[in-house]
This record gives C-alpha cells, structure tokens and sequence, in this order.
C-alpha cells in the first residue's frame, strides 16, 4: 500500500520524506489556504521535495471551468494530479480529462455507487472519505472492502485512495483491505511510529551499554 502524506505544509513534507515513507501527497483548498502562499509556487515547492503523484484541486464547480484549471495544472508537471469533486459535472470532467491524458483524483466519495460510477468515467484515482462517515455513525472501512472486491472483479484501472483518516487503526484497516493508497495527516503519521515496548527497549539497550563502559 502506497502511503500519501494529507497536507499541504512544507516542514510537515519534508519531514515525513525524510523518514523515507512517502509516495505522494495529497492537497485540498482548506489545506492550502491555511499556509497563506499563492498556490502556484506552494505546488512547486512540493514537487520539488517529493517524486510522485500530487493532488491539487479545482476551484470550479461547472465542468468546463474544471477543464480549464486541470488542463493548466497538468502543465505544471506530470507528477499532477487533478482532482475534482463527486458532482455530475465533475464526471463530466472526468471523462474527457480522462481522455487528454490528464491524471485525476474523483474527491468528496461517500458511497460505493458513487465510486463505481467515478470507476467509469475514467479517474486514476477516487478518495472515499471514511473518517467523516464513522463520524455519522457508518462504517467507513466496509466502503473500501466493498469498492476491492467490485475493482478487482471488474478489473478497473482507477486506485482507491482511503482518505479523511482519523487514526493508526485506519491505516491498519487499510492496508489489510488491500487499498492501493491511504493518504495520512503527518500527525497520524508520527503516532504509527509510537509503541511503549519500543521507548522502554531502546532506554534500556542505552542504560545497559553505559553500564557496560564502566
């Protein structure tokens, strides 16, 4: 499972490249709009830093309009991943995005049918947000069971991206799913590396090997 980082900061990027555990990352406006940067040169700073797919998304909500601002973000490198809302017209974007080689990412899923019919029209990508579903009472994680099962027994081409992740126990889930891709805020990051047996080992390999010099 491929591990993308959810955000859109610089340090957080680089840190978490550094340990060596990042694919790609994924952007939103939200994400964006809280580092205060024109978009443009924030994007270019992230290609500059990780060597894979980077999702940055439209603004538009009409299809031609989506077109139009995928069309100039592909330009910006072919590591650019356009994505584009689960609305009727955004399908229609996809569909000839799909057509003029123009990778995208089908965001805002919540249903099954919603990603089969994302399947179809031909995105690389589609990001059901399972986070926001357990926090209305539905078990996120049963859409990406459902969603493997239907991709692989159709063969469709388009990855499954778990989004909106809460915790270490939805990577966990994620990865025994078979999801081709959970893209992880930094601070779920940091906790997958958290475990009490590893702090109390390493304290005492140290206290063990300065005992040993004297």
């Amino acid at each position: 499972m491929k591990i993308f980082i959810d955000t859109a900061n610089i340090e957080e990027i680089n840190t978490a490249n550094e340990w060596g555990v990042v694919d790609g990352v994924t952007t939103n406006p939200t994400l964006v709009a809280k580092e205060g940067k024109d978009l443009r040169a924030l994007i270019n700073e992230i290609l500059g830093i990780v060597d894979g797919p980077i999702s940055v998304e439209v603004i538009s909500t009409d299809s031609e309009g989506m077109i139009k601002e995928a069309l100039e973000m592909s330009n910006w490198s072919e590591n650019i991943v356009v994505k584009i809302p689960m609305i009727p017209e955004g399908l229609k974007a996809v569909k000839i995005l799909n057509e003029n080689d123009v990778k995208t990412n089908v965001t805002l899923v919540f249903s099954v049918n919603q990603a089969l019919l994302a399947a179809k029209a031909g995105a690389t990508y589609v990001s059901p947000f399972i986070g926001r579903l357990d926090d209305i009472g539905h078990d996120g994680m049963q859409i990406i069971h459902d969603l493997m099962q239907i991709y692989n027994l159709y063969d469709f081409k388009t990855e499954i991206i778990v989004a909106s992740i809460r915790h270490p126990l939805h990577v966990i889930e994620s990865a025994k799913a078979g999801a081709h891709v959970a893209t992880i805020p930094f601070g779920v990051i940091e906790k997958m590396f958290k475990h009490p047996l590893t702090d109390i080992g390493l304290e005492k390999f140290l206290k063990d090997w300065e005992k040993s010099k004297k």
